[in-house]
């Protein structure tokens, strides 16, 4: 779908794209490659806004000083990935009330139980716990308000945030319907490649900030050499041929999107890099696999250097300066929005 529109009366208008990450856990290359990375060539196409989602954040308990900490160092690494406050807008969620307030008015005026409780993330991240908060089943009520106020063109998410935006689309729709129309109905956009990095550990499991064990990702702010180390431990398929094939081959299917990734060269280009490969070669890993886990041990290396002196140069007050100067940008556009709500509910 061509996303760019174009005015009749002349120039063309930037479609508008919206999302963003929760200050909580590590973010790890999974979230650069399907996320940051679609996010910083997006921002010369369109108006872009990302947020740091703190709210989302305290779904689950967190400790204040950590959280605070960890709000600072997202937005450090939305810059390190190159996102460019020049090009795109920054703010924290908590800096714009807007978004708590749209929320409410969603969860009386549009959303339902029956919807929330097709929700499989709370259903997976509610498993087999005594207590969970109301705020952790109905976040993705707040997912939407966050999207919908903003007249959000597109959304780009992993895979397993798919389901939220399709709610988003239904309840904008829902109020348009029953109070008129307000709200512009985005789409998701996934990227095709990438879109979701599964676990070093386990190929069937998704790469994720909150796995138990570190062996599963690769942390952002892992020392290269660390993260060497996790490549060339991890988990491959029986065989010998290197060859992308999901079914057959998860494991060597994901090291060879992440290989993919980071180097620009395509799957048939590895594929026809390693091709023949037999045993390792005196020196690499142990295993099969060798040469070719060697090969992009040192291509993560490389990456996490270059990105880690990008991510310490930036200072806290800088960070602070850009939350807040984003935040006073898309406050006006927010609270339009939610005026129009308003006065369509009659309680403006």
């Amino acid at each position: 779908m061509d996303l760019e529109s174009k005015n009749q009366a002349g120039p063309s208008v930037k479609k508008t794209v919206f999302s963003g990450v929760q200050p909580s856990g590590i973010l790890h290359l999974g979230n650069y490659l399907g996320a940051l990375a679609q996010w910083v060539e997006m921002q010369s196409k369109y108006h872009c806004i990302f947020c740091v989602v703190d709210y989302h954040a305290i779904t689950v308990k967190q400790k204040p000083e950590e959280l605070s900490r960890r709000i600072l160092d997202v937005v450090k690494i939305y810059l390190a990935s190159g996102i460019n406050p020049e090009k795109a807008v920054i703010f924290r969620q908590s800096d714009v009330k807007a978004h708590v307030e749209l929320a409410w008015i969603l969860n009386c005026a549009a959303a339902r139980m029956a919807d929330l409780n097709k929700m499989t993330q709370f259903k997976e991240k509610g498993a087999n716990k005594e207590s969970v908060s109301v705020g952790l089943f109905d976040y993705p009520v707040l997912m939407a308000a966050d999207i919908l106020l903003y007249n959000t063109d597109l959304v780009p998410v992993g895979e397993d945030q798919v389901q939220h935006v399709e709610l988003t689309r239904t309840l904008a729709s829902r109020f348009n319907r029953d109070y008129g129309q307000v709200f512009k109905i985005p789409a998701v956009a996934v990227r095709k490649q990438g879109a979701r990095i599964m676990g070093l550990d386990d190929p069937t499991k998704k790469m994720s900030k909150s796995a138990s064990s570190p062996a599963n990702y690769i942390a952002l702010t892992d020392t290269p050499e660390a993260a060497a180390k996790k490549i060339k431990r991890a988990v491959t398929d029986s065989g010998k041929e290197i060859k992308f094939d999901q079914n057959k081959k998860p494991a060597i299917a994901n090291l060879l999107t992440i290989y993919s990734l980071l180097s620009g060269l395509s799957f048939k280009e590895l594929e026809e890099k390693y091709r023949g490969q037999g045993p390792a070669y005196a020196g690499a890993s142990a295993g099969k696999y060798g040469e070719f886990k060697n090969d992009l041990a040192e291509e993560v290396r490389k990456f996490l250097v270059e990105f880690q002196i990008k991510y310490r140069g930036f200072t806290d007050d800088e960070v602070r300066e850009i939350l807040q100067d984003g935040a006073d940008r898309v406050r006006p556009i927010a609270q339009e929005t939610l005026n129009k709500v308003k006065n369509k509910l009659g309680i403006n």
